[in-house]
């Protein structure tokens, strides 16, 4: 019997990406999108690449019905404050905002600059990276999203913090590049095309909000995350420099490299010593929910470049939630997100 699903805010990226999956997802029907700014038009006319592929209109968030599953896919601020109306609405949320990421409500108002307006309900939801809580989902009827740099960051450190590897007395600094696509689709004079078009700029110096992310779910104190906006629209790129304890050598950080991609369906290593793409590279994940990850060690040194690469509104957002929603649901891990990107792009 398939789940009803529906999707709060379905006319940003997110949204859309969110819709795309699961029109074609084997347990889901889709009941419901909604859209206060797109109200009653077709979603296709909001996102063209589903013309032909559903009827759906974008509803009213005031008549949403109750359904299985519901996404809330509304700007930062926005699903805090009507989390207790959602809860009744369906039984397993998921949230793709930054709203319920952070655990602890003194956190959130360091990062975010003000008081969680339902703080009481942190605790509740489970961070949303299965590679980190897949156990804690398949039980769980609440996840948050993840910030798709702190999802980059994350999954480029998870196989050296998992093998306790770090040095942890030496910073790690992480230079995350990123494509337009994830200043959303309302834009700001940054993104307007003449000025965004060739551009690397570094926008966030430090003090990056995803950082907070980090630190909660890997445990790492003394971490940096920098941001350069590069002319792409999909893709994140996360470059981390930290170094490895004494003695670590290639062979122990490619055992865990390997034993962290075998457990996981949608972690790769890459790292080819022929051909083209021998490091990670976001334009090939373009619509996939893969992630590729990469290193290189000086073992002169210790220091060691860790890398991943993601699709940002994929791994990065909607499809790291469809995800959840399989682990949350009983479904298959894998359901849905069985496209594998695009070659040549």
């Amino acid at each position: 019997m398939t789940a009803r699903a529906a999707i709060i805010g379905g006319s940003g990226y997110t949204g859309g990406e969110l819709l795309r999956i699961l029109l074609d997802h084997p347990e889901i029907e889709v009941a419901q999108v909604t859209s206060r700014q797109h109200l009653g038009e077709y979603v296709y006319q909001v996102h063209p690449n589903l013309r032909k592929r559903t009827s759906l209109k974008f509803s009213d968030p005031e008549t949403l019905a109750a359904v299985d599953v519901l996404f809330l896919a509304l700007p930062h601020g926005q699903a805090q404050k009507q989390i207790d109306r959602y809860t009744q609405l369906a039984a397993t949320i998921i949230d793709l905002s930054a709203d319920f990421r952070l655990r602890s409500p003194a956190a959130y108002e360091h990062w975010y600059g003000s008081a969680h307006g339902s703080s009481a309900w942190l605790d509740q939801f489970v961070y949303g990276l299965p590679e980190l809580h897949r156990q804690e989902l398949r039980h769980a009827h609440l996840a948050s999203g993840v910030g798709c740099n702190a999802a980059a960051t994350i999954l480029a450190l998870l196989p050296l913090t998992q093998a306790d590897l770090i040095d942890r007395t030496q910073p790690i600094i992480v230079e995350i590049k990123v494509g337009s696509s994830e200043g959303g689709a309302e834009g700001n004079p940054g993104s307007h095309h003449p000025e965004r078009s060739g551009v690397v700029r570094t926008y966030s110096r430090f003090g990056h909000r995803h950082t907070a992310e980090v630190i909660q779910e890997l445990g790492l104190e003394n971490i940096t995350l920098t941001m350069t906006s590069v002319d792409l629209v999909r893709g994140s790129l996360a470059t981390a420099h930290a170094w490895v304890r004494a003695g670590v050598t290639s062979k122990d950080i490619w055992k865990a490299y390997r034993q962290l991609a075998s457990e996981n369906p949608f972690l790769r290593v890459v790292k080819e010593t022929r051909g083209i793409y021998r490091i990670p590279e976001p334009k090939v994940l373009a619509g996939s929910n893969y992630a590729d990850l990469g290193f290189d060690l000086d073992e002169d040194s210790q220091h060691i470049v860790a890398m991943c690469a993601i699709d940002n509104l994929m791994k990065g957002a909607a499809g790291s939630a469809v995800q959840c929603m399989n682990l949350m649901l009983g479904f298959e891990e894998t359901a849905g997100l069985d496209f594998p990107g695009l070659h040549p792009i």
